[in-house]
Order: C-alpha cells, then structure tokens, then sequence
C-alpha cells in the first residue's frame, strides 16, 4: 500500500507545471553557462591561473568538460533548493489547501505511511533534477568541450586531478550532493505539515536556507558552537572529494549531520501529520 500510495504522490508531483518548470529552469540555467564558457572561457581560466604562471607551465585542454561540470555543480548547488521547494513544499499543505487531507486520510493507509510516501515522492523528485543536473554538467559539457585533467582551486592551493582519477570522484561527489538538496526537500515537506497553503512552506524553506547560511558565514564567536550542526555548513560537503588526499573523516560527519537532519524532520512531520484536525 506504500508503494502504492508513493506512485500516486509521484503521478500528482508529475502533473503539476511547476515540476517542470524546475527542470527547465535548471536546464536554461546551465545552457546559459555552458554558452558562456563556450563564448568567452579563456579569459575566465586566465583570470584563475593568473596568479600561478609564473611558477607553473600549463599545457593541454584546461577548459574541458570536467572543468566546466565542476563550475556547474559549485553554481548551481546553492540555487537548485528553490526548485526543490517550488514543488515539495506544497505536498502535504496543498492537500489542505484543495481540501483533499480528510479524503486522503480517509484511505485504508495510516497517517504515517501517507507522509512517507510523500518524502519518498519528494525524494524521487529530487533524485530526477540531482541526475539532470550530473548529465547536463558532465555528459553535455565534456561533448562540447572535450575531456582532460581538472584543475581545481582551494583553500589550500591548486590541486590538479588526473583525467582517469576524476569519474569516481564526481559520482561520489553527486551522492553527497543529493543527500544535500534531500535535506532541503525534507525540511519543505516537514514545514508543509504545519501549513493550509503552498507559499508558506516554500518561503520558509528558502527563509531558513538564507539565515543558517548568514550564520555560517559570520565571524562572530557566539554562532561557533552552532555552525557544525547547521545542515547549510555541509551542503558544500561534495567539494571534498576533490581535494588530495580527500578528508574522509569530514565527509563522514558531513553525511551523518545530514542524515540527522532528516530523520528528525521527517519524525517531526509524521508526529504532526498525525495530530492534524482534518473535521475543520
């Protein structure tokens, strides 16, 4: 009956506009990137090798498609929670909004296996957008640009990446990054619960995505002992495995934060579902 009611949750996130609008927003999105590095980017990988061409010699196609999946993926990871939320953010509070909740709780499945069936719907979803995302950045962007080794920049430096060394790390890389937008999706789903309509969810969502992200990114000594358990300080976790050697240890707790994250949201939600007056 979970499966069931899972593929009805999906058949209603597939009939509604806004869940393509997500998908074609991201796609004009990282066409419009893609157009740009196409256009002009050469000026922007001399602008980020400036610095180091006095000491190092580069050689080859630096501007390949696993350099631009990378941009990709650093862009558009901190956008894409909007279009999770545009279409998870209703499934439990637009039920209450078309006035559907009393017939949907009248059906032989428990209150709980109906807001399950709504995370695992809402996580499919999200799994389709995070799976567009990977193709559009490294399977469309290495057929226009070619292949070849990934530079990346960070704190520590320039580390460079062989080409036979990148794949494994970009899937594992993609899991995290799932794992990341699943929190948002969770937590969109979780507000819906405490909703009558579609705005509140997805306002709140992108309000609580905003201020924790505010907080990680201030350097004030009261917000330190905070920062690690605020699941916006780990939505960037996937950036790990492209460092040499790879921090294992932080990508570790980065998941288990996350998995914490929505557990708790999803408990919360079915306690709350389950309390709800639908007579009203």
């Amino acid at each position: 009956m979970l499966l069931k009611n899972t593929y009805n949750e999906f058949v209603k996130i597939l009939a509604k506009p806004r869940s393509y609008l997500g998908i074609g927003a991201l796609t004009l999105l990282i066409g419009v990137i893609l157009f740009a590095m196409k256009a002009d980017g050469g000026s922007f990988i001399s602008f980020v090798t400036a610095s180091f061409e006095q000491t190092l010699s580069f050689n080859g196609n630096i501007l390949n498609g696993n350099l631009i999946g990378f941009i990709i993926l650093q862009m558009l990871i901190i956008h894409i929670p909007l279009l999770v939320a545009l279409v998870t953010g209703d499934l439990i509070s637009g039920e209450a909004a078309m006035g559907t909740v009393r017939m949907l709780a009248s059906k032989p499945i428990s209150r709980t296996n109906i807001v399950l069936s709504k995370f695992i719907a809402g996580a499919v979803y999200t799994l389709v957008l995070t799976l567009w995302l990977g193709f559009l950045a490294l399977i469309v962007a290495k057929w226009i640009f070619g292949t070849g080794d990934l530079i990346v920049l960070n704190s520590d430096g320039l580390v460079i990446l062989q080409e036979q060394d990148i794949m494994w790390r970009y899937g594992l890389a993609f899991m995290v990054a799932f794992l990341s937008l699943l929190t948002i999706s969770t937590l969109s789903i979780c507000l819906s619960a405490f909703a009558d309509n579609s705005i509140g969810p997805i306002v709140s969502t992108m309000a609580i995505i905003i201020l924790f992200t505010i907080i990680g990114s201030l350097d004030v000594s009261v917000f330190d002992t905070i920062k690690p358990y605020l699941f916006t300080t780990h939505m960037a976790s996937w950036r790990s495995f492209f460092e040499d050697p790879i921090p294992t240890s932080k990508i570790i707790q980065s998941v288990v934060i996350l998995l914490v994250h929505n557990v708790i949201l999803v408990v919360v939600a079915i306690v709350k579902f389950n309390k709800k007056d639908i007579t009203s």
